[in-house]
This record gives structure tokens, sequence and C-alpha cells, in this order.
């Protein structure tokens, strides 16, 4: 059976029959019900269009209508059957009878750094957390670049969300439509795309946004081929895997030299810290690894990057972003300035198909893999929610909630626009999570939003919250170097951007850590990059397993396995 959970506004209290209770047989028909035999017992007749919908300790019924047009042709909407561990009786919209045994829902979609930190820092015995999420793992973004050419191993820097404790539940899928009036959102499964629904009382939009491509010719189409984005772990796999296979293909003597050249050119889309920090890596990978194992090679290869700007790395200190402009350029990587990618066109040069890169300059360049990490854009749920956008974001308020919602929705993270026009990073997205976890547990909890009486109640504003001003956990430092205040207050952490072992950049100059305004570079900025990042792993394990793979690539090199 389909397993989804739903809303609905008229409760039916069903009696459900204690267990150990044995079906003996069920009678399906095509008209209004199946009917089902308990052992030692009477027929009960029950209606199409109802699914099963799993929850805490026992089975709960919804009504719900089949979306026939996702299912395949030998698929039967069965209905429900109840099944409990107790005699309570149990509504239809998934609640006991008495209020006090059900938590008030709190919905998250989205498992990145907004939605993983508020599914763990809300306090599981006042609300029932639930997750709907495409991918089943928080993602440390910093170090993706790392993985994409073998620095790090894919698993050190993810941590599973079902590793949360006490989660409610949590759904592989992706969220689809919004609706307001039942509190209910349409989710559809990643695997086979069945529809289900799932209800909330509260709603936590933190579902982020997708790669923008600009609607750039060919980008779309080719993308996972010969165009890459780096957002995700299976990016940064697809990545390392084509890599590789260029290596592999340009060391083969048969090899005609136009495909050769094309295969060992690399371009970078993006002047930002992804970018430059992937291209950075990928210089390390190929003078320190890919020259002891392909050295024939090292003088063919071709690295350029891309950025339509004036600059590289434009949220940071202009003398920073100078000094990284010039050590990439002292690399001899091809930095184009003011640039903008036209399209990819796929030729026939030679004989051989070739991928060209085409700029708004005029220039082309012939190339094996392009990594695309610049622009942002809203995904389906966003779109389809008719919540208020503002350049497709979600307009929400000083206190993260999204207008004319009661209090009851809220946005966070890339996918949220406030009134400070905050930049869409890591360290915003997670200190929203930590806010907005703070006024869940300690003023929205305080709420009976289950009471039929508050339906149409707007929920009280927080109070006083602490801003999360220290990259980690100290409460009470916190509090001695921050005024609180009902509303979010973001503060400034710096900003940091590695190039490769033993190098990079540290802007503290804006910074509103009790620290100097300074500004670092070289080694002095990867101890600090290193150390900051080691330290804000959420798990002791991936704490011992970064340093074992840094010291790996160091002491014995990256792996070249391609798998």
């Amino acid at each position: 059976l389909p397993l989804c959970h739903t809303h609905t506004h008229t409760a039916r209290t069903l009696p459900l029959r204690p267990t150990p209770t044995r079906i003996t047989s069920i009678t399906l028909s095509r008209n209004e019900c199946t009917m089902v035999s308990f052992a030692g017992s009477s027929t009960f007749a029950i209606r199409h269009g109802r699914r099963i919908i799993p929850s805490i300790g026992r089975w709960t019924v919804s009504h719900h209508r089949p979306h026939q047009t996702h299912q395949p042709n030998n698929y039967l909407n069965l209905p429900c059957m109840l099944f409990s561990t107790s005699s309570q009786h149990v509504s239809s919209n998934g609640t006991s009878d008495t209020a006090k045994s059900r938590k008030p829902r709190v919905l998250i979609l989205g498992s990145g750094w907004a939605g993983f930190t508020l599914a763990r820092r809300l306090e599981k015995s006042l609300f029932d957390v639930r997750v709907v999420s495409p991918a089943n793992h928080f993602l440390f973004t910093p170090l993706l670049p790392s993985t994409a050419v073998g620095t790090l191993e894919f698993r050190a820097i993810q941590e599973p969300v079902r590793t949360i404790k006490g989660l409610g539940d949590y759904y592989q899928a992706k969220a689809r439509t919004l609706d307001v009036d039942n509190k209910v959102v349409t989710c559809e499964d990643i695997y086979r795309g069945v529809k289900f629904d799932v209800s909330y009382d509260y709603l936590c939009v933190a579902g982020g946004v997708k790669s923008n491509t600009f609607n750039t010719h060919n980008v779309e189409r080719l993308e996972g081929i010969v165009v890459f984005f780096l957002k995700h772990l299976y990016h940064a796999r697809q990545i390392r895997n084509r890599i590789l296979e260029c290596f592999e293909r340009a060391s083969n003597p048969t090899i005609p030299k136009v495909q050769r050249d094309r295969l060992l050119s690399f371009i970078v889309v993006g002047g930002g810290p992804t970018s430059c920090e992937f291209v950075s890596e990928l210089y390390d990978f190929i003078h320190k690894d890919v020259a002891k194992w392909y050295p024939d090679l090292t003088d063919h290869i071709k690295l350029t990057l891309v950025e339509a700007g004036p600059g590289i790395l434009g949220s940071f200190d202009k003398a920073l972003s100078e000094y990284y402009l010039e050590r990439l350029k002292e690399e001899k990587i091809d930095v184009r300035l003011n640039t903008a990618l036209a399209g990819i066109d796929e030729r026939y040069i030679e004989g051989e198909q070739i991928t060209v890169a085409r700029f708004a300059d005029g220039s082309e360049v012939n190339f094996g893999a392009m990594v695309w990490s610049t622009g942002g854009a809203p995904v389906k749920f966003t779109t389809n929610s008719n919540l208020n956008l503002d350049r497709g974001r979600i307009i929400v308020d000083d206190y993260l909630r999204v207008p004319e919602n009661q209090g009851r929705i809220f946005a966070l993270g890339d996918c949220a626009a406030g009134p400070d026009s905050l930049p869409p990073t890591a360290t915003v997205a997670e200190q929203q999570a930590l806010y907005l976890a703070d006024c869940f547990n300690n003023y929205y909890s305080e709420f009976d939003v289950l009471d039929e009486k508050n339906q149409h109640v707007e929920v009280p504003l927080p109070g006083p919250v602490t801003p999360y001003l220290m990259p980690w956990n100290v409460p009470w430092l916190n509090k001695l170097m921050s005024k609180s205040s009902p509303k979010f207050q973001y503060k400034n952490r710096g900003a940091m951007a590695s190039m490769g072992f033993g190098g990079g950049v540290t802007d503290l100059k804006q910074t509103a850590l009790p620290l100097p305004g300074v500004k670092l570079t070289g080694y002095a900025s990867y101890l600090a990059w290193s150390g900051t990042y080691l330290t804000k792993q959420l798990s002791i394990q991936n704490m011992i397993l970064i340093p074992m793979y840094w010291f790996k690539a160091l002491l014995f090199g990256r792996d070249i396995s391609r798998f």
C-alpha cells in the first residue's frame, strides 16, 4: 500500500480494534467499498479513496483522492485498514481524540543548512518533527569542492537525516504544491513518482534553490554529460568520474590530438568561493597527482575560470580578491573576467565530435568538462506554492514568517528573502535555523495550535532571542557579546576561501566576532579555514575521518580510481 500523510477538516472518529487481530480475507470490489473480514469477528466495509498513513505507535486513516495519472495500470488504490496497539480512538486527520496525546507537527522541507539544523535543534518533547527532502543527508557544503578531486571522500562530509534524535519521520521525496487552507503539502516520491500528502501544524520551508543556467544554450541539455553543477554530493561524484575519464581517454595512444586537447581542457563558470576553491583543488590534483601518474599529459592540460563580473570573490575585501586572482594567474589558470558564457556547441572537427564553449566576446574554447557554479533559481515547490516571491525567493518578515499565514508558515535559508536582503550563504541559513528553533522551543510551544478555538488566531510573536554570533554552540558567550531581540539578527562571522593545501584567504574586517579585524592569507588562512570547518562537524566520526583523509592525500596522494 502507498504510505502517505493527509489532512482533513472533517475529523471522523473511527473505533480501533485492539491487537492482536488477524485478517482472514480481503475482498476487493470496483464499487464503493471493500470487504475486510477479521478472525472471530464480523466483516467490515471500508470505502475506497482512503490510504494507510503511518503514525507513531499506531496506524491512522485519512481521506485522500488518488492520483491515478501517476500510478501504473496494475495499481489499485486500496482503502485503509486500521490497526492499533491500544483501544484509543483516532480521528481521520491522524490525531488522537485526546488533544494532549498529540504534539504540534512541524513539517520541514529540506535537509540543508537551514532544514537539518532546525530539525536537530527543535525540542522533540514539544513538537512532532517531520522532514521531507530528496536528499536523505545533510551536506557540509564548504568541503564539497575537496571531494570532487579526491582530497576528501564523500561520506566524510555528510550526516544522514535519520540520525537526528527523536525525529518523528523522514520522507525521501520532493515537495510539489502547498494547500494553505487545509495545511497540506503534496509531495512526490523520488523513486516511483507517486504523489502523497503530508499535513502540518507549522510549515518551515527550507528547500533552498537549484542551479540557474540563465537559459544558456545547451547547458541544461548537456548537464551530467560534459556540464556539471557543484551543489550536491552526487554532483561531486559526477565531476570526479568525468575528470578521471578525461585523463584515461586522453592517455590512449590512438586518440587524435584535437580530441586529446579537448579532453584535457576544463572550464569553471563562476567567480564565487565554490568555483575558486574547486579550480584550486583541481590545480593541486593535476600538479601533485596527475603529474605523477599521467606525466605525458601535464603539458596539455588547460584550466579556465570564467566570471561575468569584474572580479572574483566579490563578497571579500578587494585586496584579498586581488591576491587570490594573482595566485590563480601565477598558476597559469586562464581567468576571464567580464566574460559571459553565450552557449555550448557540438561540432565535428577533423572527424571528431567536439564540445565548444562560446563566450559573449566572440572567443571559443574546446573543453572536456565544464563545472557550473553560479546563480540560483527557485525550485518547483517555491514557484508552485502561491506564496509571495521576490526574485524567486519567498518573502518573509523580521521573524522569518511568511506574511498573511497566521504565523504558521516560515521560510529560511536560500529560498527566503527577508527585509535585510541577506546573501544566500550557509552561515545565514544556519543562524536563521538556530533563531527559529529558539522561537519554537521557548515561545511558540506555549501557544496551543491544536485547540480548535485557535485555528484562526495569529500565533503570538516571539520574545527576545539571543543571536548566534559564535560559530560553535556557546550560549553564555553569545549572551555576553550580543543583545537579544525578538527579531532575527544576522551576525557576520567573516569569510574564508581555501586555495588547496596550505593556501587561502580569510576576511575578518567586517566580522562581529571578538577578533581583530584582520586579513589572512597563505598558511595562516589555511589553518583558520581547516580548523574552523573541522570543529564545526556534526559528528565525532567526521571529525576523525576528515583529518585522516587530509593526511592520506598529503602523504600518499589522492585516489585516481574510477568506479
